[in-house]
C-alpha cells in the first residue's frame, strides 16, 4: 500500500475550489460576511498570497491526517510500526494486506467517513471556539458546513484514489 501524495496535494487543493464556490456573495458569501463583520474594504487589505498560501499549508496538514481516518489499512501498517518495518512484520501482516488491502479503498466509503469528521470532529470544534466568541449559529452553520463538505470531498478523493 503505497501512500499517494497526489491524493493528499488534489485533496488539499479542493479547499480552495469549495472555498471559492462557497462564500461566493451567490452563496454564502454576503451572509458569511455579514456575520462576521467583514467588509469588502477590509478584505482588499489582507495579504492575499499569505491567506491563501498558508490556507493550503493547513488544508494539506488536514489531508494528511484525513488518510489515517479514511483508509483503513494504514491501522494495520500501524500495528506493524509503519512502512519501515514492513519487510520484517509477521507473515501474518503479508496474509491480511493480500485478503484485505483493497476493501473499503473506495470513493464512496473516503466520502462517508469524511462525512462523520467533518460531523464529529469539525463541528464540535468550530461550534466550541464560536460559542465562546459570541457568534451566532448562521456562523457556525456557514462554517461547519464548509469543513464538513471539505472533509467530505478529502475523504472520497483521498480513500478512492489508489
Amino acid at each position: 500500500m503505497e501512500f499517494n501524495f497526489y491524493a493528499i496535494l488534489v485533496s488539499a487543493f479542493s479547499s480552495l475550489v469549495v472555498g471559492f464556490v462557497w462564500y461566493n456573495p451567490k452563496v454564502f458569501g454576503t451572509v458569511w460576511m455579514n456575520e462576521t463583520g467583514m467588509t469588502e474594504e477590509k478584505a482588499q487589505k489582507g495579504n492575499m498570497l499569505k491567506i491563501f498560501g498558508l490556507t493550503f499549508v493547513y488544508s494539506l496538514m488536514l489531508a494528511f491526517i484525513m488518510s489515517a481516518l479514511v483508509v483503513h489499512q494504514f491501522g494495520a501498517l500501524g500495528m506493524i510500526g509503519g512502512p519501515d518495518f514492513i519487510a520484517t512484520a509477521k507473515p501474518s501482516y503479508a496474509a491480511f494486506m493480500a485478503d484485505y488491502g483493497d476493501n473499503f479503498r473506495t470513493f464512496k466509503h473516503g466520502a462517508l467517513h469524511g462525512f462523520m469528521s467533518g460531523l464529529f470532529l469539525g463541528l464540535p470544534i468550530i461550534a466550541i471556539n464560536s460559542l465562546f466568541e459570541q457568534k451566532s449559529w448562521k456562523y457556525i452553520a456557514i462554517t461547519a458546513g464548509y469543513w464538513t463538505i471539505i472533509m467530505t470531498i478529502m475523504g472520497a478523493i483521498i480513500c478512492g484514489w489508489k
